[in-house]
């Protein structure tokens, strides 16, 4: 008598993706997919994740104790992000719950887009459109739209892991910018000589910075990074650019020093709270303002796609999961085969 087949692994695909990448995951896993990308609160997400061994999530879904408990069957939690603020990553572990994101995949496309957002902000090109977008624009003066220069000016960054790096190769190579930054841990010298990046403390990065670039992880550590103490230490010639995360800045205390030109200008792609925007930055004209579109070209959200994808297959097929958060489900032998 031959033995009944195992059941295929049952997976949640939690937003609407690119539809070959739902294909692919059904040629292993019976796939529940979201094509009409309906936002599931805590109590859908967790009923469609009741019989689920594994979920393809972005950043709308929260991962946490209450849910994990809720399904006992989740076994991998694959996020189509970098980020994974999203994720209770110690809850995750201690449910042997493997947790995965897609690093580097979006490194130099988040790297071209901050630097394009930093532009933007120092030469003044939203606050200049809207200007021109309401037929205000009927003579040429010395002194209109005057911004600051990018090309040697001081580039500062906060938090310089893998897009900080990028970044600051832009500044360095490309635009002649002296480069200073701050991290949790200082880079090796064969990373700081090639773009003469200088170490400095947060307080001398704040004061010494023309151009101030966010690209930290958010954590509970690193909420409000960025408030209206830091801010008053900043250059009132500065600009502020934040392609990060929500919650690193005080976004009440960022609209309030702009409105009081206490800082130049800023420019952010991430909020607090997002997708809605603390309403006072709306009104105020010295900021760009973008839908956390950092990532946002073909090629690189296909490629977080497929890399989510590849995490999930393998976690599920007992493969290695080329980009795992908490590696130690894995070394520990804490993921079950069903």
């Amino acid at each position: 008598m031959t033995a009944a087949a195992s059941p295929r692994p049952r997976v949640l695909v939690a937003r609407a993706v690119y539809p070959e990448v739902v294909e692919r995951l059904r040629q292993h896993f019976d796939v529940d997919d979201n094509p009409a990308d309906h936002l599931f609160d805590k109590r859908e997400l967790a009923a469609r994740l009741a019989d689920k061994d594994g979920a393809f999530t972005t950043g709308s879904e929260r991962i946490d104790a209450d849910l994990l408990a809720a399904c006992p069957r989740l076994r991998v939690v694959a996020n189509m992000a970098v980020g994974y603020n999203n994720f209770d990553v110690p809850a995750c572990t201690a449910r042997g719950v493997l947790a995965t994101n897609t690093p580097d995949v979006l490194t130099e496309t988040t790297a071209d887009f901050g630097f394009a957002l930093m532009m933007a902000a120092a030469r003044r090109m939203a606050e200049s459109e809207h200007y021109l977008r309401r037929g205000e624009w009927n003579r040429w003066a010395y002194d209109m739209f005057t911004g600051s220069d990018v090309h040697g000016a001081t580039l500062g960054i906060l938090g310089m892991g893998r897009i900080g790096q990028a970044i600051a190769r832009r500044g360095a190579l490309g635009f002649c910018m002296k480069v200073i930054y701050h991290n949790r841990s200082r880079l090796v010298p064969e990373q700081e000589a090639p773009i003469g990046a200088r170490y400095v403390d947060k307080g001398t990065l704040l004061a010494e910075a023309d151009h101030l670039v966010l690209v930290l992880p958010y954590s509970a550590a690193s909420h409000h990074a960025i408030g209206a103490a830091e801010l008053a230490q900043m250059k009132p010639t500065a600009t502020l650019t934040n392609v990060a995360r929500g919650g690193i800045v005080d976004d009440a205390a960022l609209a309030r020093a702009l409105r009081e030109r206490r800082i130049a200008a800023a420019a952010l792609d991430v909020f607090e709270g997002e997708p809605q925007v603390h309403p006072d930055l709306l009104s105020v004209p010295n900021v760009v303002l973008t839908p956390h579109i950092a990532s946002a070209t073909v090629a690189t959200r296909r490629a977080m796609a497929d890399l989510a994808a590849d995490n999930l297959v393998a976690a599920l097929t007992g493969g290695k999961p080329p980009t795992p958060i908490n590696a130690e489900v894995l070394r520990e032998g804490r993921l079950p085969a069903r």
